[in-house]
């Protein structure tokens, strides 16, 4: 198989470059870098930018098959770069991907496209997308990965069979989002437990998530497959508190438990008057907080996976606590190197 992956130079992207190399795959990646690392594991690498359609069009050229990730990720209040980058690079990727002849392509989506400020337990694929709360929340990064999600699920064909994984906080050596952020807002004294602590959250250990793409690009590949015009979640298959699971990768970096926390009322009060702030100032910058993040943080959102074990396989390879352990062994030889 020839494949692409978008953003392959990412946290996810590199994983799934990896991954098909391994397998004994051909391999393109497209994103802003050079990344030589991947460039000396065999694979090709073509630097570009996923909002210009030639750029994307001729990536696309000779490839079997697209892994579509780069994505722009966080919470500032900059509607249009999400827009741009999330929906319009989406439809990029989709116009090429029908120019060149391209048979399969797997979307990285995210959970947060069903997510409507209230407690999710359990709840599977026939959750509905949560365009309205989302959109008076502001939460413009879900908000446009709904509606990347939606087209490309509906540009399922005969010729180009398409489908979307939600994979939830991914996480593990790498990452250069999530736990490079709690770290420096722990160390900081600026990190608060955000409600009572209880919320339970679905996790994805890296090399889990990457595997649920390869999987579902095989399925993508069989004759009627289930998998076709689809969205999935996909997790560790068993969720966390949220709050001791931080305190836990905390620890990691001999950092102390989170021991200050606000309501998710006063965050949530504190989120719509740093909104308003960063919007009236036009800063590009993220909010320290956010009504999204506000309940994101404090509210249960955790998925059911049946779909996904049926219809591809799909099982969590990596356990959670093998994952953390190779996290913590990755920190500290990170912070060796930093000191």
């Amino acid at each position: 198989m020839h494949a692409l992956v978008t953003g392959g130079g990412g946290f996810l992207g590199a994983y799934i470059v990896e991954a098909i190399l391994a397998r004994g795959g051909r391999v393109r990646s497209f994103g802003r870098g050079d990344y030589p690392r991947l460039q000396a594991q065999g694979a090709e690498v073509v630097r570009g930018d996923i909002r210009d359609r030639d750029a994307v069009a001729a990536a696309c050229r000779d490839v079997e098959c697209v892994y579509h990730v780069a994505a722009m990720p966080g919470i500032s209040m900059r509607a249009r770069g999400y827009d741009e980058v999330n929906r319009v690079g989406t439809d990029n990727v989709l116009a090429a991907c029908r120019a060149a002849g391209v048979t399969r392509l797997i979307y990285t989506s995210s959970p947060s496209v069903v997510f409507a400020g209230h407690d999710q337990r359990g709840v599977d694929e026939s959750e509905p997308y949560g365009f309205e709360w989302l959109e008076a929340n502001r939460a413009y990064y879900s908000l446009s990965k709904a509606r990347a999600e939606q087209a490309v699920l509906a540009a399922n064909g005969e010729t180009l069979k398409t489908c979307a994984l939600r994979p939830h906080l991914i996480w593990g050596p790498g990452d250069t989002h999530l736990i490079p952020r709690l770290i420096a807002r722990a160390s900081a004294g600026r990190l608060r437990r955000v409600g009572d602590g209880t919320n339970l959250v679905d996790i994805t250990y890296v090399e889990n998530a990457a595997d649920a793409h390869l999987r579902a690009a095989d399925a993508l590949a069989t004759a009627a497959s289930p998998v076709a015009g689809r969205a999935y979640f996909v997790s560790q298959g068993e969720p966390v508190n949220c709050w001791r699971w931080i305190d836990e990768i905390l620890a990691l970096v001999e950092l102390p438990a989170v021991s200050k926390s606000v309501s998710l009322e006063t965050a949530l009060r504190v989120g719509a008057v740093c909104e308003a702030v960063y919007r009236l100032l036009g800063l590009t910058s993220e909010p320290p907080m956010t009504r999204f993040l506000a309940a994101q943080l404090a509210i249960s959102h955790w998925f059911d996976m049946s779909a996904a074990r049926r219809d591809f396989g799909y099982q969590p390879r990596v356990s959670t606590a093998q994952g953390m352990r190779r996290l913590g062994e990755w920190l500290r030889r990170e912070l060796n190197r930093k000191r």
